[in-house]
């Protein structure tokens, strides 16, 4: 199955719904951002996610921050992942604590040959666990969060030889295409599960529910 990661959670009730709806990660901004959150406020997040006997993982989102503070922000507010979205190397990333997410920018004019060489790079970096590796669309001085999809053609041919995560400008509308296209490891999804600029649970119940029959009908589909 999918892992399923519903970024951009800034309120612990709605961290516990989309918990309790199926979510495997929760991803919390750290980044200048309209999602941005405090370490105060963070941590009041974590610790309401902790009460769960079952609980996703907890992933803080960062863009082009010191190393250090970077691990200080992780271990006070106990998060169980890092994910950078900005232009971190991956030597810098050797210096992270925490086990990893790694954006890596689709352009328009990026090919899955180049995106290929630059997950290769990942994974001979050595860093101690290997990271988790997450295609999103990129526009011009904005890391993430932008609402827009990229070539999904250029996703299905990279996740045929290692596994993605996939975001941009995904919602419970176009999920399934994308599970039946691509086959991604997971999807992440921010402003497609919100109304009005904040999360709607009924999007987030609905966005997990169209990724699990999207699934069931490609295992259907494959006899």
């Amino acid at each position: 199955m999918a892992k399923i990661k519903i970024c951009g959670l800034i309120d612990k009730n709605n961290a516990i719904a989309a918990a309790k709806a199926g979510a495997d990660f929760l991803g919390l901004v750290f980044a200048p951002s309209r999602r941005q959150v405090s370490t105060e406020r963070a941590l009041q997040i974590v610790e309401a996610v902790h009460e769960l006997k079952q609980r996703p993982l907890i992933v803080g989102v960062f863009v082009n921050l010191p190393a250090g503070e970077i691990n200080n922000i992780a271990e006070y507010c106990r998060l169980d992942m890092v994910q950078f979205s900005g232009d971190e190397s991956w030597h810098y990333c050797r210096q992270i604590e925490r086990p990893l997410i790694k954006v890596i920018h689709i352009e328009a004019d990026r090919t899955a040959g180049q995106v290929l060489y630059e997950m290769e790079k990942g994974y001979r970096s050595g860093l101690k666990q290997k990271p988790v590796l997450l295609l999103d669309a990129k526009t011009k001085n904005i890391y993430g969060g932008t609402g827009r999809t990229f070539d999904w053609k250029l996703a299905e041919e990279v996740s045929k030889k290692y596994p993605v995560m996939v975001a941009g400008g995904i919602s419970p509308h176009n999920i399934s295409g994308l599970i039946k296209q691509v086959n991604p490891w997971g999807v992440d999804v921010s402003g497609g599960v919100e109304s009005g600029g904040e999360k709607d649970i009924k999007k987030i119940n609905a966005f997990i529910k169209a990724v699990r029959q999207a699934e069931k009908e490609v295992e259907n589909a494959a006899g």
